[in-house]
């Protein structure tokens, strides 16, 4: 019976299986210690000089910070084995898995070398939060994600900038529930983060739907696919919603992203038969006639210029190209660069005024400004030169002179030229302000002869230069007995 009770406490003693022990240097603590060695010790052998990483302590606070600092001071003051008690109660087992601390470690600190400070008890002293380094978040955080937060508190949360994982609502009450709380707090980047999450979740006819219901939602997503350029769906939603006229013009406005003027030319081709408003088709069928009369010019004048046999064009080589400017543009570089054309010709000026309606107000400022630039003041003399039935002529502006007056100033039109035009403002203030602004003095001395003003006469004297004809005209004017001066 003895050697029986021998025998057996000589297998169990030798035995390849040992007993746990709390000093046991194999077990699993143990372990980890050395890895934590391990990796300390990298500091000594790579170059540590990245010191814009943020350094963390076990706890998951920044080291250095005022949080950090009193947790350091209350660990150092609690028992070295309190941290271990409390720890083991937690499992039943060597092997039980212990909650995941945050690590005082990132991926670049294992592959150079980085370390953080510990307090003084470090391993042997805390237990549980000690053991090795974990590279994920804290599970608080998680909470954010994975809590199932109701649509107010969700919509709640994203006003004050936090994230919200929308994909748990994958119901259409839900997504609509969430949509209604968003418009109901009136926050707008809420309500167009949401409808981006509605738009890639659910088929366009539901949304489309749904939304006709909901105006504010609805004009949130029309501004914002607008504004992303998401031309497709938007087309998609105004036929929808049967607004064919804003989804004409929405059509419409492509063309602005077409460079080439051909393509741009049969673009706007195909964009004349769309149901627009009466006044929008007349400018949509101009804007067409336009660019296809520009397209014509644009080639023939680039061909004259590089002949080098057209006088004017030699004289004033073309800054830029016509193609895709305005309509008054288009005038003006047609009075400039083909004023005397044919009304056959479609760089005619006169064309040009016939086929797009040009009110005559428009027609002369252009003309004027452009003829004007070339100081061809014979042009500028036949633009207001008009003939009564008796065949009489008769200087007549619709813009009204004082506006010639000032266009011929502006390109530096000779003095005679400028009295001629001011004598024709209809308005006597006028006339004397703008006279003796641009030194018309023949213009002034006339108005105040013919106001019998002696005395305003006299003190304009004083202005001219002395011994100037201008003087010697007012002398004479003064010394003249068939005037009766009312002054």
């Amino acid at each position: 019976m003895n050697r029986m009770k021998v025998d057996e406490e000589e297998y169990w003693h030798s035995s390849k299986f040992k007993a746990f022990t709390f000093d046991d240097e194999d077990d699993e603590l143990s372990q980890l210690k050395e890895s934590k060695r391990a990796v300390n010790s990298l500091r000594d052998i790579v170059d540590d000089d990245d010191d814009d990483l943020e350094k963390f302590s076990w706890s998951g606070e920044p080291v250095g910070s005022i949080s950090w600092s009193i947790k350091e001071t209350a660990s150092s003051s609690s028992g070295a084995f309190e941290g271990r008690d409390s720890g083991l109660q937690k499992g039943s087992s060597a092997y039980t898995t212990f909650p995941k601390p945050v690590s005082s470690y990132s991926l670049s600190s294992f592959f150079k070398g980085r370390h953080v400070a510990f307090s003084s008890t470090a391993l042997s002293e805390t237990g549980v939060k000690s053991y090795a380094p974990e590279l994920r978040r804290p599970k608080a955080e998680y909470k954010d994600y994975n809590s199932d937060w109701s649509p107010k508190d969700t919509v709640r949360r994203m006003q004050k900038g936090k994230i919200c994982s929308l994909e748990r609502f994958r119901s259409l009450q839900d997504k609509l529930l969430l949509l209604d709380e968003a418009v109901a707090v009136h926050d707008g980047n809420v309500i167009t983060a949401i409808l981006i999450f509605m738009k890639r979740t659910l088929k366009k006819a539901i949304l489309f739907r749904e939304l006709e219901v909901r105006q504010v939602a609805l004009r949130h997503l029309i501004h914002f696919l607008k504004e992303i350029g998401e031309q497709k769906l938007l087309l998609d939603l105004l036929r929808f919603l049967d607004r064919m006229e804003e989804a004409a013009l929405t059509q419409y406005r492509e063309h602005l992203s077409i460079q080439d003027a051909d393509k741009r030319k049969e673009f706007l081709k195909g964009c004349v038969g769309l149901p627009f408003s009466s006044e929008d088709a007349v400018h949509v069928q101009d804007h067409y006639t336009l660019l296809e009369r520009q397209i014509i010019i644009e080639a023939n004048d680039r061909h004259l210029e590089s002949a080098g046999q057209t006088e004017i064009f030699r004289k004033y080589p073309r800054k830029a190209s016509i193609l895709n400017m305005p309509l008054v543009t288009t005038l003006f570089y047609s009075c400039f660069y083909h004023y005397t054309e044919a009304e056959g010709m479609f760089s005619s000026p006169a064309n040009l005024k016939k086929t797009f309606k040009i009110p005559d107000k428009q027609y002369v400022l252009t003309a004027l400004a452009a003829r004007a630039k070339l100081r061809a003041w014979h042009d500028v003399d036949a633009l207001f030169t008009t003939k009564n039935w008796l065949g009489y002529t008769k200087k007549k502006a619709p813009i009204g002179f004082h506006r010639v007056v000032e266009i011929l100033q502006r390109n530096s039109a000779p003095v005679q030229v400028l009295q001629e035009y001011v004598r024709l403002v209809e308005d006597v203030d006028t006339k004397l302000n703008l006279a003796t602004k641009y030194k018309c003095h023949d213009v002034v001395v006339d108005t105040y002869r013919d106001l019998k003003d002696r005395q305003q006469l006299m003190v304009y004297r004083c202005k001219v230069e002395r011994g100037s004809p201008e003087e010697d005209k007012i002398d004479g004017i003064l010394s003249s007995s068939q005037i009766r001066w009312k002054n």
